[in-house]
C-alpha cells in the first residue's frame, strides 16, 4: 500500500457513517449485506448510503457484488489489513519496541473472552 491508498482508505473512515458501516461489515463477515438493509440499519436515505458505500468500496474497505438486483457488501478484509499494515510497518523508526505495546494490546482486546 503506498501513502494515497492509506490517505485515501483513512478518508473514508473519517465519517461517522462510513465508520460505523464499516464495522458492521466486519462484524458480520464474511456474511454479505444488501445495501438496502444497510441503509434502513443506519437510518440513512438509500442514495447517500449508495455515496457512502462507494467511498468505502474506492478505498478498499468493503466489495461489493451484484446478485439479481441487489448489490450485497461485504469487509475487505486484505484492505483493511494492508491499511493496518501500512500505519504500522514503519511507525518504530527501525525500534519494535516502540510498536510492541500497541500491538500486543490489540492482539489480547482481539482474544476471546478479553
Amino acid at each position: 500500500m503506498d501513502e494515497n491508498a492509506a490517505i485515501e482508505g483513512l478518508t473514508a473512515l473519517a465519517q461517522s457513517t462510513r465508520l460505523r458501516v464499516f464495522r458492521h461489515l466486519v462484524r458480520e463477515h464474511p456474511e454479505a449485506i444488501p445495501a438496502g438493509d444497510l441503509a434502513r440499519r443506519f437510518g440513512t436515505p438509500h442514495n447517500t448510503m449508495s455515496t457512502h458505500l462507494a467511498v468505502l468500496t474506492r478505498a478498499g474497505l468493503v466489495t461489493v457484488r451484484r446478485e439479481s438486483r441487489s448489490m450485497l457488501y461485504t469487509a475487505d478484509l486484505d484492505g483493511f489489513r494492508a491499511l493496518v499494515a501500512f500505519l504500522t510497518r514503519d511507525c518504530c523508526g527501525g525500534r519494535p519496541e516502540i510498536c510492541a505495546p500497541i500491538l500486543e494490546t490489540l492482539s489480547s482486546e482481539l482474544q476471546p473472552g478479553a
